[in-house]
C-alpha cells in the first residue's frame, strides 16, 4: 500500500522521477540487501546537476524500507570541521545498519583522509556509508588493499537522449516539445527539470531558457568562480570545441593563463582529453546562453577571439591536421536553435582523405558518369590531366577502393582549352571578366567537384571532409582574389552559401543538367575579416560579389552605403507618414519625376520589392522578416522574433540577410 503521508508521497514522486542509472541503482540495492561481497561504501561523484542528490534519496528511500536507520548530513553546514560531522552522524556510530548519508561532500574534502583512515572505522556494525560529491575520490581508496573490496566509486555521466525524454516524459512535458530541452540540456536531469518547468511564452513559440534557469544553472552546475580571468576563461571553454592553453592564453594574455588553465582542468564538469579540455553538454549550453543574455558584446567578442586563434591553428597546422582544425573552427558557426546543420564538425574515422592515385583514375571517370552524367565526366578527364594535384579521392579506412572524390583548381589565366572542356570553367573566367578581374599576381580558386554516388551533394560524413578541404585551402592559400564552389543541388545549399558569404554566380548547362556556381571576392573581405564576421551572432552583410562592373568604385561603395542607409530609416519611418514623408528616397530613382504623391510612389517601390523577393526559400523568409518587423504593425526586434517563432540571434540573422537583398532588389528596379 502506497504512504498517503507528505513525506511518503514525495519521496514516490521522486522515485518515479529518477530514470536512468540502473547500474548505480544495482550497487547500492545490493549494499542495502546485506549481499555479503557487497560494498560498504559508495562514493558517488560527478557535476553539480548530473543526479548526485537523487541518487542518494534513492539510497535513503530504500533503506527505509528495509528498515534501516538513515542519517543525512549535508556537507555545506559542516564548515569542513571535523567535530562538527562526528556530532552530526552519531547515531551511525551507536546503531547496527544504520546507513549514513553524505550529500556535497566537495565541501569538506580535505576531510576524505581522516573520513577514511579515522572516522569510518568507530561506525556501528552494518553500517553503510554513501558520499556524493562533485570532486573524484582519492585514489588510496582503491590503492589500499582494506579498503578496495570494500569500496564503490559510482561516476554519474549525463542521460542519453532516451534517458532525458523519459524524464521530460515523467515531468509531463508534450512530445514534440522534448526535442529542444534535450538538446540544449545535454543529458543535466537538473537542466532538464527546469526547463520543464518553464512555461512556454506561446503555444508555437521556440524555446529558449529564461534569466532564472540560466542564473540556477550557472550556480547550481558551476557554482563559485574566483576571478575575472577564470570566468573569462570558462567563456572560451563554453565556445570552443576544444580548449588547449593556447587558446587560453590568446584571450587572457600570458600572465594569468598558466593558473587558469590548470584550474579549469581540474572542474568536475570539465573533461581532460589528449586534444584538450571540453566541457559537459549541459554546462557549454549554460554558460554560452547567460554569456549571450548579460553581455551579447562580450559573446560576440569571445567567439571573434576564438575563430581568429582557429584560423591561425588552421595555417599552422600540416596538410592533415589543418582538416581537424578547420573542424574546431565550423563548430563555432552551428545553429543555437532551429533545424539539423547540413555540416557536422564530428571526427570520421571510416573514411580517408587522400591525393589522387594513378590507379583511381578510371574509378574517379566512372563515379563522374554515374553521377553528374558523361559532359561533367569529360571536364573531369580533362582537369586530370591538368591538375591531379587538385583532386582528392575518399576511401573507406583500410580500403584501396575509392568511394567518392572532389577536386579544387587553382587558375591563372583563361585558356582556350579549359573553356572549351568545361562549360562552368568558362562561364566563371567570363563572371571575372565582367566584374571581378584578376590583378597582377592573382589567381582564381574553384571547387569544382563533389562527387559521392548514391548521395550526391547531400549531407554527409564524406561531404563534411570536403568542405573542410576547401576551407582549409581558402584560409592557408595566399594570393587568391576569388574564390567559386559548385552544386547541383543549388535549392538545398542556396541559404547555407549565402549565410557563408558565397553569392550565386551563374547557372550552368553540363550535359543537360543545371550546375550552380558560387563565388566571392576576397578583395572585398579578406580571410581575416571573413572568419570575425563569420561568428558574430549580428553582423551587417558584407557585399562579398560585385553587383556591376566597377567604374569609379569608391564613390559608387559611398552613393550604395548612402542608400543602404536610406532604406533602412524608410521602413523604421513606415508607421509615420509624416517622417515618412521626409525620406531621402523621395529624390531617388525609386520615385518617378514629377509624381503626384512622391510618399505613395514612394511605398509602392518598396512594396514592390519586397512582393519580389519571395522567388527562392532565402526570399520567403526575407519577405516574412521584413514584413513582420517593418510592414507588419510595429512591434520591438523581439516581439517580430517571438511572432515569427525563431531564436532572438537567428532572427537578427535573418533580418541583416533580408534587408541586403531588398537593397539588392531596390537597386535591380531603380
Amino acid at each position: 500500500m502506497g504512504t498517503t503521508g507528505l513525506a511518503g508521497r514525495l519521496a514516490e514522486a521522486r522515485s518515479r522521477a529518477l530514470v536512468g542509472r540502473e547500474p548505480e541503482r544495482a550497487v547500492l540495492d545490493r549494499m542495502l540487501s546485506g549481499a555479503a561481497d557487497a560494498p560498504l561504501v559508495a562514493y558517488v561523484h560527478g557535476p553539480g546537476g548530473i543526479g548526485k542528490s537523487s541518487l542518494l534519496r534513492h539510497a535513503a528511500r530504500q533503506a527505509e524500507l528495509a528498515g534501516r536507520r538513515v542519517v543525512h548530513v549535508d556537507a555545506r553546514f559542516l564548515d569542513a570541521d571535523p567535530r562538527r560531522l562526528e556530532e552530526a552522524a552519531v547515531p551511525a556510530c551507536a546503531e547496527p545498519g544504520t546507513v549514513l548519508l553524505l550529500d556535497t561532500f566537495e565541501r569538506c574534502q580535505p576531510l576524505e583522509p581522516w573520513l577514511r583512515d579515522t572516522f569510518l572505522l568507530r561506525l556501528a556494525e552494518g553500517a553503510l556509508v554513501v558520499l556524493a560529491s562533485r570532486i573524484a575520490p582519492d585514489a588510496e581508496w582503491s590503492l589500499d588493499p582494506g579498503w578496495a573490496p570494500l569500496f564503490a566509486e559510482l561516476a554519474l555521466s549525463p542521460l542519453d537522449v532516451a534517458q532525458s525524454d523519459a524524464l521530460l516524459a515523467a515531468r509531463g512535458v508534450p512530445a514534440d516539445r522534448r526535442p529542444a530541452f534535450v538538446a540544449f540540456a545535454g543529458g543535466s536531469p537538473l537542466a532538464l527539470s527546469l526547463a520543464a518547468s518553464v512555461p512556454l511564452a506561446a503555444p508555437d513559440a521556440p524555446w529558449e531558457p529564461t534569466e532564472d534557469v540560466l542564473t540556477t544553472l550557472v550556480d547550481r552546475l558551476v557554482g563559485d568562480v574566483p576571478t575575472a580571468a577564470h570566468q573569462r576563461a570558462l567563456e572560451v571553454v563554453a565556445q570552443a570545441y576544444v580548449t588547449r592553453e593556447s587558446l587560453v592564453r590568446a584571450v587572457l594574455g600570458e600572465g594569468e593563463t598558466p593558473a587558469v588553465f590548470s584550474w579549469l582542468r581540474q572542474q568536475p564538469y570539465i573533461e581532460t582529453t589528449p586534444e584538450g579540455l571540453h566541457p559537459h553538454d549541459a554546462v557549454r549550453a549554460t554558460l554560452a546562453a547567460d554569456l549571450r543574455w548579460r553581455d551579447p558584446e562580450r559573446y560576440d567578442e569571445i567567439r571573434v577571439r576564438i575563430s581568429v586563434a582557429a584560423l591561425q591553428a588552421v595555417r599552422a597546422a600540416t596538410e592533415d591536421d589543418a582538416l581537424l582544425r578547420v573542424a574546431e573552427w565550423m563548430f563555432l558557426c552551428r545553429p543555437r536553435n532551429g533545424p539539423e546543420h547540413p555540416y557536422d564538425w564530428r571526427a570520421h574515422p571510416h573514411l580517408e582523405d587522400t591525393p589522387l592515385r594513378p590507379a583511381d583514375v578510371p574509378a574517379v571517370l566512372r563515379m563522374a558518369a554515374e553521377t553528374e552524367g558523361p559532359a561533367s565526366a569529360a571536364a573531369v578527364a580533362h582537369w586530370v590531366r591538368r591538375q591531379p594535384e587538385g583532386f582528392r579521392v575518399y576511401r573507406p579506412a583500410g580500403s584501396a577502393t575509392p568511394a567518392g572524390f572532389m577536386a579544387t583548381l587553382q587558375l591563372t589565366a583563361s585558356l582556350p582549352e579549359d573553356r572549351a572542356a568545361d562549360p562552368v570553367i568558362a562561364a566563371v573566367w567570363d563572371a571575372v571578366a565582367a566584374v571581378a578581374p584578376l590583378g597582377p599576381g592573382e589567381h582564381l580558386g574553384i571547387r569544382r567537384f563533389a562527387v559521392e554516388p548514391g548521395r550526391h551533394q547531400r549531407p554527409s560524413p564524406m561531404l563534411d571532409l570536403i568542405s573542410r578541404r576547401t576551407i582549409a585551402k581558402e584560409m592557408r592559400t595566399r594570393g587568391r582574389a576569388v574564390a567559386f564552389t559548385v552544386f547541383e543541388d543549388g535549392d538545398r545549399w542556396r541559404d547555407y552559401l549565402f549565410e557563408a558569404g558565397l553569392r550565386e554566380i551563374a547557372a550552368v548547362d553540363v550535359g543537360g543538367r543545371r550546375q550552380y556556381v558560387f563565388g566571392r571576392d576576397w578583395r572585398r573581405q579578406t580571410v581575416e575579416q571573413w572568419v570575425e564576421h563569420r561568428v558574430q551572432t549580428v553582423a551587417t552583410p558584407v557585399a562579398t560579389w560585385p553587383a556591376t562592373p566597377p567604374s569609379g568604385a569608391a564613390e559608387d561603395h559611398r552613393r550604395r552605403a548612402a542608400f543602404e542607409k536610406d532604406v533602412l530609416e524608410a521602413l523604421r519611418m513606415w508607421h509615420t507618414p509624416r517622417a515618412f514623408a521626409t525620406s531621402a528616397l523621395l529624390r531617388s530613382s525609386l520615385v518617378p519625376p514629377g509624381s503626384a504623391d512622391p510618399a505613395a510612389d514612394l511605398r509602392a517601390a518598396i512594396t514592390t520589392a519586397l512582393d519580389a523577393l519571395p522567388v527562392d526559400p532565402a526570399g520567403v523568409k526575407a519577405h516574412e522578416v521584413l514584413t513582420a518587423t517593418y510592414i507588419a504593425a510595429p512591434r520591438t526586434l523581439k516581439a517580430a522574433a517571438r511572432r515569427l517563432g525563431v531564436p532572438y540571434g537567428t532572427y537578427r540573422r535573418h533580418l541583416a540577410a533580408a534587408k541586403a537583398r531588398l537593397v539588392e532588389q531596390l537597386l535591380a528596379g531603380s
